[in-house]
């Protein structure tokens, strides 16, 4: 089903970071519709080469910033002089500058192959890549279930890209009484955090004060980029895996999702609240 049409032009409100089209419905019906685009995105520190990944062409510096930060390639935005985002053939470029002296960590470089949509680890080489040590948070943050439902229920609204292409995950940060303050969308949702996470280091927010809201399942990947930057709560629309469940116990970080029964808090690996 198409997105909301202009009624003043009879078209859909175009968004950037979006391709519109003409889709057939019914017997011979027209409709304009938008389509996600998903564009390969060079990203590269002082022209030196270090991941491509699959991501929607909006909110590129946020992404650069936020993937900095939460891959742990820099230890913060402070680090980073300017962000060059150049369209070039076949995609997008986009050149992290640092300041001088600014260590890039090495050992979080130069993956091998391009990262899959959706992907959060392709192009490590080794294991010991894959899962890293989690950053303790701030102990103190107290999360209602109440609040995280007021956030999934005003979360539709705010994916204004989402709702007229249906396609795109979203990153939401909000205050402890759920209210949504800050929102980013992505084709993949390891980049939507990305860009939400960068775009809160720019602002230069208390990232121990709220939680973070996503339209996916909680991998052990997003509570690694949550934790790395202070995040101290978790809510997806699905469960959390088992290694992501173990990974927040060793961060202090709560995880949510939705279930059945409401409003599914966790800590460690036990359930602690539920909200009919």
């Amino acid at each position: 089903m198409a997105g909301p049409l202009d009624k003043a032009s009879g078209a859909m409100p175009f968004h950037p970071g979006s391709v519109p089209v003409t889709v057939l419905v019914g017997e011979g019906g027209e409709r304009q519709w938008q389509l996600a685009e998903e564009v390969p995105v060079n990203l590269a520190y002082n022209g030196q080469p270090h991941v491509v990944m699959m991501a929607t062409p909006r909110d590129l510096e946020d992404f650069a910033r936020g993937f900095s930060l939460s891959e742990g390639v820099l230890v913060s935005v402070a680090q980073i002089a300017d962000v060059k985002v150049d369209e070039v053939e076949g995609g997008i470029m986009i050149n992290v500058l640092t300041v001088p002296k600014a260590k890039v960590a090495k050992e979080r470089q130069a993956r091998s192959m391009e990262g899959r949509t959706g992907c959060g680890i392709c192009g490590m080489q080794r294991l010991d890549q894959v899962v890293r040590n989690v950053r303790p948070v701030k102990p103190g943050f107290k999360v209602d279930s109440r609040a995280i439902a007021r956030a999934f229920a005003e979360l539709p609204e705010r994916q204004i890209m989402n709702r007229d292409n249906k396609s795109l995950h979203a990153a939401a940060w909000c205050g402890p009484d759920g209210e949504i303050r800050l929102l980013r969308e992505d084709v993949g949702r390891h980049t939507a955090l990305d860009k939400l996470i960068g775009a809160l280091a720019q602002a230069d927010a208390d990232t121990a004060g709220g939680f973070v809201l996503m339209t996916s399942r909680c991998s052990f990947e997003l509570v690694q980029k949550a934790s790395s930057v202070g995040i101290p709560c978790l809510a997806t629309v699905s469960a959390p895996t088992s290694l992501a469940l173990d990974l927040a116990g060793r961060a202090g970080l709560v995880l949510a999702s939705l279930s059945g029964d409401g409003v599914v808090l966790f800590e460690s690996a036990r359930q602690v609240e539920t909200l009919p």
